[in-house]
């Protein structure tokens, strides 16, 4: 899921632990979880146990996933993928982690589990470095996008971005993370850009395995920027980070779920499951700050996306900036996608002109 995948290898050889990465995520990952999934399951499903079983193919004596209790099939994940791998006779270790059991101490013990180490100082300060991690990447992936947006080379900062990418996997102390993300910043910003070229802004949300990951959401965010478009997610793993993880009075400002139940208001008043309740307040929220348009990515069949997505008509009734919903599966083409895209950036530039020439008036 995106860049998760470098924070989470980092933790565990920290602690001693060996990782196998499986290869990116491509259409022969896809394929795999599609032919071993059922249906009608949703898209990132197909791409998590395809990943699963390509680790595995590379080595992987273990696999992890996280459980959820809540409304959303994302809790049935779980029993669901461990029984495919049971049926395609993977002999591995399959663990549980359930947050909902107790943050901290739920991870201890998957960390105990796959590393051995029982040291709670070395643990938890693997984890502090770990956290600073998801931060940081949040941050280079905001930096990414005003550098994609306005180069003059298209490419440049994603090649930068790369390269910051490995500085970031390879800190291992505060130190040496603190030096790794000046790194990547300066090298991100030694992309040559025109400052002066008018972008458009555009806000993600969706279902946040959608919005995170480049190859299901079809390099949203590359192709916008071919477009002039600077995006910002309003789903992020940093978000993720301080409403499932961080206790509240280490907080210092409200999280995406706080601001949720705020902005959502009058549309939903309560959570419905997956990320149906943070979707509708983000196009609130997006719509109070101006910004040109936002884009709703959702997996096909994804009921929670699917609800907010139909409360979307009401809010464009409201005076909501203009709202694209992309619902995604294996069978999404690549052009028609494109076309989409390039109609709904043509939209918001003509209400754009249409605001500045009245304002003008």
């Amino acid at each position: 899921m995106g860049t998760i995948y470098i924070v989470i290898a980092s933790l565990i050889r920290s602690l001693g632990g060996e990782v196998i990465i499986p290869p990116r995520t491509s259409k022969k990952t896809l394929s795999l979880g599609t032919q071993y999934s059922p249906e009608a399951i949703c898209l990132p499903y197909k791409l998590l146990l395809g990943n699963y079983i390509e680790a595995i193919e590379h080595g992987a004596e273990a696999v992890i996933m996280i459980n959820s209790p809540g409304i959303c099939r994302l809790g049935e994940y779980s029993t669901s993928i461990r029984n495919a791998l049971d049926d395609l006779g993977y002999k591995i270790k399959y663990i549980d982690l359930d947050l909902y059991k107790g943050k901290f101490a739920e991870m201890m013990r998957c960390l105990k589990t796959v590393t051995g180490n029982t040291n709670l100082i070395t643990v938890a300060g693997a984890l502090n470095i770990a956290f600073n991690k998801i931060f940081i990447l949040d941050n280079l992936d905001n930096v990414l996008s005003y550098y994609r947006a306005r180069e003059l080379e298209f490419g440049a900062a994603e090649r930068a971005y790369n390269k910051a990418l490995k500085w970031i996997d390879e800190a291992s102390t505060k130190k040496e993370l603190k030096e790794a993300n000046l790194l990547a910043l300066q090298e991100i910003k030694k992309t040559p850009i025109d400052p002066n070229k008018e972008v458009l802004k555009v806000d993600l949300t969706g279902e946040i395995f959608m919005v995170l990951d480049s190859f299901s959401n079809q390099n949203l965010e590359r192709e916008l920027g071919k477009l002039g478009v600077e995006t910002k997610r309003s789903m992020s793993l940093g978000g993720w980070l301080k409403t499932a993880i961080i206790p509240k009075f280490m907080r210092k400002e409200e999280t995406h779920i706080e601001r949720a139940f705020k902005f959502a208001k009058p549309y939903l008043l309560r959570d419905i499951g997956g990320d149906a309740i943070e979707s509708v307040s983000d196009v609130a929220y997006a719509t109070s700050r101006g910004i040109d348009g936002i884009i709703h990515i959702s997996p096909f069949t994804c009921m929670p996306e699917i609800m907010s997505q139909n409360i979307f008509p009401r809010m464009r009734q409201d005076g909501a900036i203009p709202i694209l919903p992309l619902v995604l599966d294996e069978q999404t083409g690549t052009a028609g996608f494109v076309t989409r895209l390039e109609a709904f950036v043509d939209l918001m530039r003509r209400k754009k002109m249409q605001v500045a020439a009245g304002m003008a008036y």
